[in-house]
């Protein structure tokens, strides 16, 4: 048996010699009748088996996909930067979260509610006072500057209570209110992030969203109106004061004037805008901050991301505010 597997192996290895051969047969020789058991694919020409294992190339031109444009290349590339997937499905769950305490499933104590709220109004009206009173007066001045020339000294008082309570009241409250509460709720969920305590609420069954989220959402939805009619408020009161001291008004007849000018429509505007403002500034600021690094470098990062995202978006959103206002007539 021994001699006979060798002989057989060596005829094996013969002919496949002779059939690799340039002159070799397109044939491959007959297998002697003791190597009946070896497949007859190992006594195939070497031509006719690398033909058989190469994929034809028309095969794979067929399967190739439709080169794309450059400026579908870089739509595409483009698409993840612009609308992050993870903004998208974090404002879904917002969504969902309020919906389900809408219908009366609130998932937070309403100590949390309270802490941010007294955190969001009372502790943010010395800044809040501060920065629209000096708003006021800053309008007054370079109005009254321009306006006494003409004799029109009066209508300050128009320049300065249209101006705030159409765009100044609102914007600078709400980024009064980025650099101040948004960064902390970023700073705060991102010191969470990094201490693992957002992933202890979620082994308890307690999701970060509807736990951490919502309250400071609901919070700043409740405030900034508020803090609007207080910024205007205090930024009517700047105006007054430089009026009576540069124009020698008296503050009736610039009150008096204030309202003449004034109307519903805008400061209907205006709550609008402190309304969208503050759902932005929250949920960026939640955003960044479960969405940080779990280092210290991330939360001064996250921090820094809430901020600056903040007031990108709220002026942006101030000029879309802009142009469908004079496109209602308002």
């Amino acid at each position: 048996m021994p001699s006979s597997s060798t002989n057989l192996s060596l005829s094996l290895s013969t002919e496949r010699r002779m059939a690799c051969r340039p002159g070799g047969s397109d044939r491959a020789p007959s297998v002697p009748a003791g190597g009946a058991a070896v497949r007859s694919g190992a006594t195939r020409p070497c031509r006719q088996q690398v033909q058989t294992a190469t994929v034809p190339a028309r095969a794979v031109a067929r399967h190739r996909m439709p080169a794309q444009s450059g400026l579908m290349r870089t739509a595409f590339s483009a698409l993840p930067r612009l609308l992050p997937l993870r903004a998208v499905a974090f404002l879904g769950q917002v969504l969902l979260a309020a919906a389900a305490g809408v219908r009366g499933r609130w998932r937070f104590p309403l100590r949390e509610l309270a802490r941010v709220t007294a955190d969001c109004s009372a502790r943010a009206l010395p800044i809040v006072t501060v920065v629209n009173v000096l708003v006021g007066a800053i309008l007054a001045f370079v109005g009254a500057v321009q306006l006494v020339k003409f004799g029109a000294g009066i209508y300050v008082a128009d320049l300065v209570g249209i101006a705030v309570a159409r765009e100044m009241a609102a914007v600078i409250t709400a980024v009064v209110m980025a650099g101040r509460t948004g960064a902390a709720f970023a700073a705060e969920l991102a010191t969470m992030q990094a201490n693992e305590e957002i992933d202890a609420l979620e082994v308890v069954g307690l999701p970060a969203v509807d736990y951490l989220v919502v309250p400071r959402v609901l919070a700043l939805l409740l405030m900034m109106p508020l803090l609007y009619v207080y910024g205007c408020a205090t930024g009517l009161v700047g105006g007054m004061l430089v009026g009576v001291g540069m124009l020698d008004l008296a503050p009736a007849a610039y009150f008096e004037r204030t309202f003449q000018a004034l109307s519903w429509a805008h400061v209907n505007l205006g709550l609008v805008k402190s309304f969208v403002f503050g759902a932005l500034v929250a949920m960026t600021g939640c955003y960044f901050g479960l969405h940080a690094q779990r280092n210290a470098a991330g939360v001064g990062l996250a921090t820094t991301r809430s901020v600056v995202f903040s007031i990108v978006g709220i002026i942006a959103l101030d000029a879309v505010f802009a142009v469908c206002a004079n496109a209602l007539g308002v």
